[in-house]
């Protein structure tokens, strides 16, 4: 990657600050002063700013609770959007939310520029866990009901009726309940929910393959960037 870019995704400053920097002889690349902002670097590479070692970051990785009625979208004209968190030193660096949450659905959402990492963890393929705390409204969940949608069921609300992939479902109280999705189908937890008459009222993820966030809203519009630990848990989850 050109050292320019590298720096700038590190958060060393603006593509347009460490090309300057650079083109100063702020910059050594193992121990050689670089003057050409194009240079090919790797994160391996040793590199030191005004005779001070950096680490190199070529990919971001973010937790974010998404708080309700905020759009899954880096921009949009007329709605709160999950961009609207992201802090304004990491605009440009091309970060893009994981998957979707509906606008109505807040919790874990994971927000990077790598791409690769991005496709595998919606893909299908790799089957990775999504756990949600649901509030509902409606009849309580009998045992017949939880084995029906632990082997999976065809929704008929819409013009072509789609079979659902086996999830987990547990009662957590009298209009409380977990549900673990390894697939992600289109309002998918609350066209379960409706199947068997119940209306989901609040809806929260809670968990992505091994991460976890706290259950209670209180902590929505919270990003932090993830640990190295959080980042090989997911990896690992999609055999990267």
């Amino acid at each position: 990657m050109r050292l320019d870019r590298l720096l700038a995704n590190s958060g060393i400053g603006t593509r347009s600050s460490v090309r300057q920097l650079i083109v100063s002889g702020g910059v050594t690349v193992n121990g050689a002063t670089v003057k050409d902002p194009g240079m090919q670097v790797k994160e391996t590479d040793a590199v030191a700013i005004n005779g001070t070692g950096i680490g190199l970051k070529e990919n971001l990785y973010f937790l974010f609770d998404k708080p309700d009625c905020v759009l899954t979208a880096m921009e949009d004209p007329r709605l709160p959007c999950v961009g609207d968190f992201v802090p304004d030193e990491l605009r440009g660096k091309k970060l893009a939310p994981v998957g979707r949450l509906d606008y109505h659905t807040t919790g874990l959402m994971i927000i990077t520029n790598d791409g690769e990492l991005s496709h595998r963890l919606q893909s299908p393929k790799y089957r990775i866990a999504k756990r949600y705390l649901v509030t509902f409204d409606g009849p309580s969940w009998t045992a017949v009901e939880i084995d029906k949608v632990k082997e999976g069921i065809t929704l008929t609300d819409t013009d072509t009726p789609v079979k659902t992939a086996p999830a987990l479902l547990s009662v957590t109280g009298d209009s409380e309940a977990e549900i673990t999705l390894y697939e992600g189908k289109t309002h998918e937890v609350r066209r379960i929910f409706a199947h068997f008459g119940k209306e989901v009222i609040a809806l929260r993820r809670i968990s992505l393959a091994d991460l976890e966030i706290d259950r209670s809203p209180e902590s929505t519009g919270a990003m932090r960037e993830l640990t190295d630990e959080e980042i090989r848990i997911l990896k690992s989850a999609v055999r990267l």
